[in-house]
């Protein structure tokens, strides 16, 4: 278990996925360069936070910026949208008669990826909802404002694991306060921070093999 003061973002678990180099310069070193991508990202998450009273719609109870925490994962964050489903299966909720189910959803720009950076971000908050209201989260949405279309995302065990295996990583590199080196992969040129992380430098040799090359290993 974390103490609170230990928290680390839960959206850098996006980040982390993404690329450690990437999560290590906006998480620990604070560096952040925005782009057109990640402008509009932005601007999209504020509209989606635009309305923070719950808003009731039959059986369904939609909450918005809603905070959550887990002190087992060491993380903590928002989720943009939590929705409540009336459901004898579902838990008790503070100020509401009956049960309530719980899901989450997340607002992302552009469409649906092939990578699992963002269903990793949803399953951190589900497992963050589970611990807060002692329940389950079998299933939480990805909202796409490109496409306009909700994908349903299942909580696999797959998933959960990968996102404590990332959280207990991520607390090993605050500890040391470790940025990773650069390391160039196709996704660099989408990176807001390209022109921060330097990545062209991985492809520069290291001093010792300069020092080989040039001088034989000979520091004289």
């Amino acid at each position: 278990m974390f103490a609170e003061k230990d928290f680390l973002l839960l959206s850098g678990i996006q980040h982390f996925a993404f690329c450690r180099r990437q999560w290590a310069l906006i998480h620990l070193e604070g560096v952040w360069e925005e782009n057109a991508r990640t402008a509009e990202g932005r601007l999209l998450h504020e509209n989606a936070h635009d309305a923070y009273c719950p808003e009731s719609r039959g059986k369904t109870v939609i909450s918005r910026a809603v905070p959550v925490f887990s002190r087992e994962l060491g993380l903590s964050g928002e989720c943009d949208v939590v929705e409540y489903h009336l459901d004898s299966d579902g838990v008790p909720l503070a100020g509401r008669e009956g049960k309530w189910t719980v899901f989450p959803v997340e607002y992302k720009r552009g469409s649906p990826k092939e990578d699992p950076c963002d269903a990793l971000q949803l399953t951190a908050q589900a497992m963050a909802l589970e611990e807060m209201l002692c329940c389950t989260v079998p299933e939480g949405a990805l909202y796409y404002f490109e496409t306009r279309h909700r994908q349903r995302v299942p909580i696999t065990e797959e998933l959960r694991k990968t996102v404590r295996d990332y959280a207990e990583e991520m607390h090993r590199y605050a500890e040391r306060f470790y940025l990773p080196k650069p390391k160039r992969t196709k996704a660099c040129g989408m990176c807001s921070l390209k022109d921060e992380c330097l990545p062209s430098l991985s492809r520069l040799p290291s001093a010792s093999a300069w020092n080989e090359e040039n001088l034989g290993g000979k520091t004289e």
